[in-house]
């Protein structure tokens, strides 16, 4: 597939496939397009040529059955400034079939908010918001996982946490592709690389 922005071509050519337990990591430096390319995925955004399928479908991100089965955090992906961390998730997962049956505690719990659990999301630190959005993605159900810089705002122990995420991702069956400049992710956790421009 290729994709530009007006008239100048971000990425031409790029082939891959992602099979379930497998994860691709998309790197390359600012202004490559690796957030453009998930966009393609997810159908926020449209390719100049090529075919897109995921999860076996045309990317829509305006088609339920589309949005059921690929979960995403993507550059502007936000939470509700009021709502708190259990609210976040209860919403979540009222709309979504969950991946399994430890509940928002279970989830608050994992994301280590569980001491936050009632704090509004504007009162959470900038890592702990991305481990509230992070966590959302992974708690419904889902065939793919699309992360946009997922490592921004965590701190060391976040990304080891962020790290153990995906594996358990892969572990479950999800194919997963992450946007991302921490270059020791892809490696930790034995992802193929894209690389971009």
């Amino acid at each position: 597939m290729s994709a530009a922005i007006g008239s100048e071509l971000l990425f031409a050519d790029v082939t891959f496939a992602v099979g379930p337990g497998e994860c691709v990591v998309l790197s390359g430096r600012n202004g490559s397009g690796k957030s453009t390319l998930l966009g393609c995925l997810y159908g926020t955004r449209q390719v100049s040529s090529g075919v897109v399928r995921v999860g076996g479908m045309t990317p829509d991100e305006r088609k339920v059955g589309f949005r059921r089965r690929v979960s995403v955090v993507l550059d502007d992906s936000a939470l509700f400034d009021e709502l708190t961390a259990r609210q976040h998730l209860d919403l979540l997962l009222r709309s979504f079939p969950a991946v399994d049956h430890r509940g928002v505690e279970g989830w608050l719990g994992l994301a280590g908010l569980d001491e936050r659990a009632d704090v509004p999301a504007l009162g959470l630190s900038a890592g702990q918001r991305r481990r509230l959005l992070l966590t959302g993605a992974v708690a419904r159900d889902h065939d793919v996982l699309l992360l946009d810089e997922p490592e921004r705002a965590l701190d060391t122990a976040g990304r080891e946490w962020l790290i153990g995420l995906i594996a358990a991702e892969r572990r479950r069956g999800t194919a997963v592709v992450v946007a991302s400049h921490h270059g020791p992710l892809a490696d930790r956790v034995g992802a193929a690389r894209v690389e971009l421009g």
